[in-house]
């Protein structure tokens, strides 16, 4: 290596694996001086941007209460199934914690031991960071970079609990109807820079975001859906509220079930009760409303890992084990397929153009409860880099 000229040496350490990179660390300490200049860790990252998406998967079972694992797929043109590469992480030593989100190669994680609440976690360099104590109640969190000040920065918009916020069906914070304005009045946006030790109350919110279950960040923007069926940004260089332009679909009785990002697109996914497709809607140019096209109809399936509820319950309708509000999008292959989460337990790929479902194979070391994916671009990045 020490023979090669710097830039020959730059491209090909930039284009291993992340794991061959980290494992390349301990070789010598040029090798590990060479691997964290700032130059290489970038092109890396680029890379793996480039590449299928990786993901990070926390899974609940029985016997396991916090347990990470890093995933790539790989096929088997043989085999109908595709397989998950998996490994198994180190954690940070928190007692018990919930996977948020995924920014730069950095997990936002939330605590639920009383001596803290969220913490910045590199699964692979293991450095992490607890991050202050809220004064505020929880409420829903994004986390991104700020490409202006080149500093992170966690968002939270927090709900007073107040006796509005309940009906005869379930908690409002759901989405099950628009806040009243009694509820509006109790939103607060609170936002931390992650060098500060302070976080910074922003003011009240005129309206109430849907828990999402992965986070959407697309131009520097964190974005969420209101229970009113809009399409809100939140800029974290200006750090205002935006309306986005909503597909024309709005106009008829489809709504919005969640927003994903499909290879740094804005994506809305929606689907209604008299439709048995999942729809998926791509903003091919940012804050463009005619930009808009519906790019993917899903169908009715049943991953096999959820076909023996299916057997044992009482209808033998499968559609019943597949309702669309049980699919979670995940993310867009670069064969153009898509994966997906079915019921916080199985993961499928979708081929839209064959328009088939293949199982996705994940070596379990027991059959999970619960199951947390996050898409994740692997990096040994550091909040200060």
């Amino acid at each position: 290596m020490d023979r090669l000229p710097q830039e020959v040496a730059l491209e090909i350490l930039s284009r291993l694996p992340l794991l061959s990179l980290v494992q390349s660390k301990s070789v010598c300490r040029a090798w590990r001086t060479f691997i964290q200049d700032q130059l290489l860790l970038k092109k890396h990252f680029k890379h793996m941007v480039e590449n299928d998406p990786s993901f990070i998967l926390q899974i609940m079972g029985h016997c396991i209460q916090n347990q990470l694992y890093f995933g790539d797929l790989s096929s088997d043109p043989n085999d109908e199934n595709v397989m998950v590469i998996a490994k198994k992480l180190t954690i940070p030593p928190l007692l018990s914690f919930h996977l948020v989100s995924s920014c730069n190669g950095l997990l936002l994680l939330s605590a639920t031991h009383p001596s803290f609440e969220l913490c910045i976690y590199n699964p692979f360099t293991r450095d992490y960071v607890e991050l202050p104590k809220r004064s505020h109640h929880a409420g829903v969190l994004g986390f991104g970079f700020d490409p202006t000040t080149k500093k992170y920065k966690v968002v939270e918009i927090s709900y007073k609990r107040t006796t509005h916020l309940y009906f005869r069906r379930r908690v409002v914070r759901f989405g099950m109807r628009p806040a009243s304005q009694t509820a509006a009045s109790s939103v607060e946006v609170h936002i931390l820079t992650i060098s500060s030790n302070t976080w910074r109350n922003l003011g009240s919110f005129p309206f109430r975001f849907v828990w999402q279950k992965s986070q959407v960040l697309v131009n520097g923007k964190l974005h969420w859906r209101a229970t009113t069926n809009l399409i809100m940004s939140f800029d974290l260089a200006t750090e205002q509220f935006k309306e986005v332009p909503r597909p024309n679909f709005i106009a008829s009785n489809r709504r919005i079930h969640e927003l994903v990002v499909l290879r740094g697109c804005l994506s809305a996914v929606s689907f209604d009760d008299d439709n048995e497709e999942l729809e998926i809607w791509v903003m091919k140019e940012y804050d463009v409303k005619e930009s808009w096209v519906k790019q993917f109809s899903i169908g009715a399936y049943v991953p096999k890992m959820l076909q023996a509820n299916c057997q044992c319950h009482s209808s033998n309708d499968p559609r019943f084990h597949s309702r669309k509000e049980w699919i979670q999008v995940l993310c867009l292959l670069k064969s153009g397929g898509l994966l997906l989460q079915y019921r916080n337990k199985a993961l499928v790929v979708y081929d839209p153009h064959c328009r088939t479902f293949q199982d996705v194979e994940v070596p379990y070391e027991e059959i999970p409860r619960c199951l947390t994916t996050v898409v994740h671009v692997a990096s040994l990045n550091w909040i200060d880099t």
